[in-house]
């Protein structure tokens, strides 16, 4: 599914992005991951607070969702940035789409592991014999390099681990199902305990504790945009606004999360769920001012480069990404 979606993002053709990039000096279109939700609210805020509009730019937000693949839309022209997970940022690289993360606002990664405490999981070798459900589509990877380095196969058995591929919410664990899921800090897990689980019935396993924590929610432009001037100028003013959205959402949690909900278009999110997870999303953007952490990185591309006889990426990267933007925006 994943190469499928690549592929079609290069079949849209690359080259409408340079075009599109020309002549739009004050012009941003930002491509979610997801739905509006409280992941992505420093760009409302900024856009709220008229940050974007002190910086002189006219943002267009672009919601996400299940049928919509950010790398599709930044190579057709339909975006002038994207937001991914470097998992899914750095396979498209290899496969033929140049992107390029030009600032990273998430510091830390909200990626877990919840598991029922009675299935007698209290370490990573209680693994064996378990089943876990795990994301696909890129995802699925810092999984699979954390299972290869610590020797535990992924094909089942008593000795490995049975692989459930899970769908987008917490049924395989509330049913039984699996013994983990994967869950992010602020969302599935909270729908877990919404579910009536009390949190000392679960046992969880932060991936960044685990040292195979990959980078979440970066900023991706196509390289080829970045020869061009006035979409460098477009993108300084673009990140230093948002990073100010994001500080400004720190410390401001309930009034951000209100602005996430006011520009919820489908009027599904509810403002306290949306307090709940602009709270876990701060402490994941905290320590970050937008300026990729190298050994963040490379930590990143060693997890993917070791993910067992089927790793996301085959060579280390090299131009995938550039404090170009950072260094001037941030100054």
């Amino acid at each position: 599914m994943k190469n499928l979606m690549i592929a079609a993002a290069l079949a849209t053709g690359i080259g409408a992005t340079a075009v599109h990039a020309e002549g739009h000096a004050g012009s941003v279109t930002l491509q979610l991951q997801w739905v509006t939700q409280s992941q992505f609210a420093g760009y409302y805020v900024a856009l709220d607070k008229g940050f974007y509009e002190e910086e002189g730019l006219d943002v267009t937000i672009l919601s996400g969702g299940p049928d919509i693949a950010p790398p599709q839309v930044l190579a057709g022209g339909g975006a002038d940035v994207m937001l991914n997970w470097m998992p899914s940022a750095l396979a498209a690289r290899e496969r033929g789409l140049p992107v390029v993360n030009i600032a990273q606002p998430f510091k830390t990664s909200g990626l877990m592991l919840t598991c029922w405490k009675d299935t007698g999981i209290t370490g990573v070798e209680d693994f064996r014999g378990k089943t876990i459900g795990v994301w696909f589509f890129g995802n699925e990877y810092p999984f699979l390099s954390w299972m290869s380095q610590v020797g535990i196969p992924t094909e089942g058995g008593e000795d490995g681990v049975t692989v459930l591929k899970q769908g987008f919410n917490v049924d395989p664990l509330l049913n039984r199902e699996a013994d983990c899921i994967s869950t992010m800090t602020y969302n599935e897990y909270g729908q877990v305990l919404d579910a009536g689980v009390d949190p000392d019935e679960l046992v969880t396993f932060m991936y960044e504790d685990q040292g195979v924590a990959t980078l979440e929610d970066g900023m991706y432009v196509l390289e080829e945009n970045l020869e061009d001037p006035v979409f460098v100028d477009n993108m300084v003013r673009f990140v230093r606004a948002s990073m100010r959205g994001w500080k400004y959402a720190e410390e401001n949690v309930e009034e951000a999360a209100g602005i996430v909900v006011d520009n919820d278009e489908t009027g599904t999110q509810s403002e306290q769920a949306q307090i709940r997870m602009m709270t876990e999303i701060a402490k994941l953007t905290a320590g970050s001012d937008g300026a990729l952490d190298e050994a963040d990185y490379e930590r990143t591309v060693a997890t993917l480069l070791g993910g067992g006889s089927d790793p996301v990426i085959t060579v280390a990267p090299e131009g995938a990404w550039t404090s170009v933007i950072t260094d001037q925006a941030l100054q």
